[in-house]
C-alpha cells in the first residue's frame, strides 16, 4: 500500500470521528435543550406548609438569662405540583424567639414527595438551660407574664426536584411558621397528660426557596 494511500485512510478515520463526536455533542445539545423546555414550561411551584399544633411539654424561664423547652411540633407539608415530585434531602426544625435560637436543631429524616402528595410531620424540638440573651429573656419573661409568647417555629434544608427522569440540583428551604402560645388561666391550650399543653395552630407558613 502507498504512503497516499495510507493518508487517504488515515484522512478518512479522522472524518468519521469528527462526525460521530459532533453527532454526540448535538444530541447532548438538544436533549438539554428539552430539559430546560419541559422545566420551563412547568414552572415547578414551592412547597406548601402549614403549622397545625404545638404541644408545650415544658417552658422554663426561671433561671436568668436561660429557657428550658420542650415543643411536640406537627408540620404540614404539600406539593402542589402535577407533573414535579420533591426530594427533601435535609429538612431541620428549631424554634426562635425574637429571632434568636433557643432550641436545638431536630432533624427530619430525608423522603421523596410525589406529584399533590402531603407530608406530615411530627418531631419533638428541645433545649436545655439555652442562653438567651439579656434584652431578649426580659421581653420573653414579660410576655409570659402577660400570658401570650409570640415564638417562631422554623425548618430549613435543601431540595431538589424531579421532572420524569430528570433531577435538578439543590435548593436550599427556608420555612417560618409564628405561633401564638397562651400562658395562665386565659390560656387557650388543650390539657395533654399532667404537664403537657396541646395549641391548635393551623397557621400556613412563609416559605422561600
Amino acid at each position: 500500500m502507498s504512503v497516499k494511500e495510507c493518508d487517504h485512510h488515515k484522512g478518512k478515520k479522522r472524518k468519521i470521528f469528527r462526525r460521530v463526536f459532533w453527532g454526540i455533542v448535538v444530541f447532548l445539545f438538544l436533549v438539554l435543550v428539552a430539559i430546560l423546555l419541559i422545566w420551563a414550561i412547568l414552572r415547578p411551584t414551592k412547597p406548601t406548609f402549614t403549622l397545625q399544633d404545638v404541644t408545650v411539654y415544658a417552658f422554663n424561664a426561671t433561671v436568668a438569662n436561660f429557657l428550658t423547652s420542650n415543643f411536640q411540633i406537627t408540620l404540614i407539608s404539600r406539593n402542589p405540583n402535577d407533573h414535579i415530585g420533591v426530594y427533601y434531602d435535609r429538612l431541620e426544625t428549631y424554634v426562635t424567639y425574637r429571632s434568636q435560637q433557643v432550641t436545638f436543631r431536630t432533624s427530619i429524616p430525608p423522603t421523596y414527595q410525589g406529584h399533590k402528595e402531603v407530608n406530615v410531620w411530627s418531631p419533638f424540638v428541645y433545649g436545655t438551660n439555652i442562653p438567651v440573651a439579656p434584652f431578649n429573656f426580659l421581653g420573653l419573661s414579660q410576655d409570659q407574664a402577660a400570658g401570650n409568647v409570640l415564638v417562631t417555629v422554623k425548618a430549613n434544608g435543601r431540595v431538589r426536584w424531579k421532572v420524569g427522569t430528570f433531577i435538578s440540583g439543590r435548593y436550599h428551604l427556608y420555612v417560618r411558621c409564628p405561633a401564638f402560645i397562651s400562658f395562665g388561666p386565659r390560656s387557650n391550650g388543650v390539657a395533654v397528660g399532667e404537664n403537657a399543653m396541646k395549641f391548635q395552630i393551623l397557621q400556613r407558613c412563609s416559605v422561600s426557596v
